[in-house]
C-alpha cells in the first residue's frame, strides 16, 4: 500500500507538472500568436496558427527562407509551425495531415512533388483551411502560387552565359525533373538551346539525393572526365552549382569551366569570392524576403482577401565582379548595396507589418 501510495504521488506530482508545463508552453504560444492591432479578423483578437510544410530543407537557402518566414510571422502575431519534409513525398503528406488535425488557418507548402500533394491539400481545403504554395504547382485554382521569376532567374543568367563567352559552347547542365522551379528554368534553357544553335549540352546530370552538393559533385567529376571540352554549367540551383564547382576544384578545372547559378546565401557568397573560382554568376532571390512573402500571402487567405493566384518576386543577376568590387561577404552587405535584393511588395497591405 506504501508504495502503492509513493507511486500515486510521485504520479500525481508528474500530471501536475506536466499541466504546468502545458500551461507554460500555452501561454508562451498565446503570446507569440498575439492581437494585431489595426488588422483584420481574426489577427485581431491573435491566435492564428500557420504550418509551413516543407519537402526540401537542405541548404542555406531554405534555412534562409524559414528564417524569414518565421521573423514575417512574429510581425503579425502568428503561431507558426514548421514540418521539415526531409525530401520524403510520404512524410510530406503526413506532416500536412498532422497540421490539419492541429486545426491551423493556412498551410504553406514549400515544394513538394505535386502529384503526392494534390489529394491531402485538398483535404484542407474542404476544411476551411487556406493553402498557398512555394514552387509546387498543385494545379488548384484556389491555391496561389509563390514564386521566384523563374523565366528571369534563367533569362538573367544564360544572357550573362552570351556575354562571358559568346554564343558557341560546350555545356554541361544539372537538372532534375519534377520540381516546378526547376521544370520552369529548363523551359528557358531549352528555349535559349534553340536560339542559340551552336551552344552544345555535352553532358547532362543532377540529383537530389542528400548531401545534394556532394551527390552532384561525384555525378559532375564524371561528366567533366567524360566531355573534356566543357566549358560552360548552367546549374540552376545553389547546391547543385556547390557540387559542379567543388568537382571543378578537384579536378584543377576552376580556370578552365565558368558556372552561372541560381540562388544566394552568404556561404555561398564566400564560394563564389574564392580566389579563382569557377562559380562567375548566380541569379537570385532573397529567400528571407521570399519566407516573407509566402507568410503573407497566407495571412491575406485568412484574413479573406485576395493576394493574387501568382505571386512572382523578381531576382536579381549578381556576379563575381559585383560581390569582389564592392566588398560584399553576406547576405546583409548584398542588400545594403542591391536595395532590390532587400525587400519585395509582393502581398503588402496596410495592415501587414514590414519587416526591417
Amino acid at each position: 500500500m506504501r508504495s502503492l501510495l509513493r507511486h500515486t504521488s510521485a504520479a500525481t506530482r508528474i500530471v501536475g507538472a506536466l499541466a504546468l508545463l502545458s500551461a507554460t508552453v500555452l501561454a508562451a504560444l498565446s503570446a507569440y500568436a498575439a492581437p494585431l492591432k489595426g488588422a483584420p479578423a481574426p489577427f485581431d483578437k491573435g491566435g492564428v496558427k500557420v504550418a509551413l510544410v516543407n519537402y526540401l530543407s537542405t541548404g542555406d537557402f531554405f534555412q534562409a527562407y524559414e528564417a524569414g518566414a518565421q521573423k514575417q510571422a512574429k510581425a503579425l502575431g502568428i503561431d507558426l509551425r514548421i514540418y521539415e519534409g526531409r525530401q520524403d513525398a510520404a512524410e510530406q503528406r503526413e506532416q500536412i495531415q498532422q497540421a490539419i488535425s492541429l486545426g491551423v488557418s493556412a498551410i504553406i507548402v514549400n515544394h513538394g512533388l505535386p502529384e503526392s500533394l494534390k489529394d491531402v491539400v485538398q483535404r484542407a481545403l474542404d476544411k476551411g483551411i487556406k493553402v498557398v504554395a512555394f514552387d509546387v504547382d498543385l494545379g488548384n485554382p484556389k491555391i496561389p502560387q509563390i514564386e521566384q521569376s523563374d523565366h528571369d532567374l534563367a533569362a538573367l543568367l544564360l544572357d550573362q552565359a552570351v556575354k562571358d563567352n559568346g554564343d558557341a559552347f560546350s555545356a554541361g547542365y544539372v537538372y532534375v525533373a519534377g520540381f516546378a522551379p526547376l521544370d520552369r528554368r529548363d523551359a528557358v534553357w531549352r528555349d535559349f538551346k534553340n536560339a542559340h544553335p551552336k551552344v552544345q549540352e555535352k553532358a547532362r546530370w543532377g540529383t537530389v539525393d542528400n548531401p545534394i552538393a556532394q551527390s552532384v559533385a561525384n555525378q559532375a567529376a564524371a561528366a567533366y572526365r567524360a566531355h573534356p571540352d566543357i566549358r560552360v554549367v548552367f546549374a540552376p540551383y545553389d547546391e547543385f552549382a556547390r557540387g559542379a564547382k567543388l568537382a571543378a576544384d578537384e579536378a584543377k578545372l576552376s580556370s578552365k569551366i565558368r558556372i552561372y547559378s541560381a540562388d544566394i546565401s552568404t556561404a555561398d557568397i564566400e564560394a563564389i569570392r574564392a580566389p579563382n573560382s569557377p562559380w562567375v554568376a548566380t541569379a537570385a532571390t532573397n529567400p528571407a524576403v521570399v519566407g516573407a512573402v509566402s507568410v503573407r500571402s497566407a495571412a491575406f487567405l485568412v484574413a479573406g482577401q485576395d493576394p493574387g493566384h501568382r505571386i512572382v518576386v523578381k531576382p536579381t543577376l549578381i556576379t563575381r565582379d559585383d560581390l569582389v568590387n564592392n566588398n560584399i561577404r553576406t547576405i546583409a552587405e548584398l542588400g545594403a548595396k542591391f536595395p532590390a535584393f532587400r525587400a519585395s511588395d509582393a502581398a503588402t497591405a496596410s495592415w501587414i507589418p514590414t519587416l526591417d
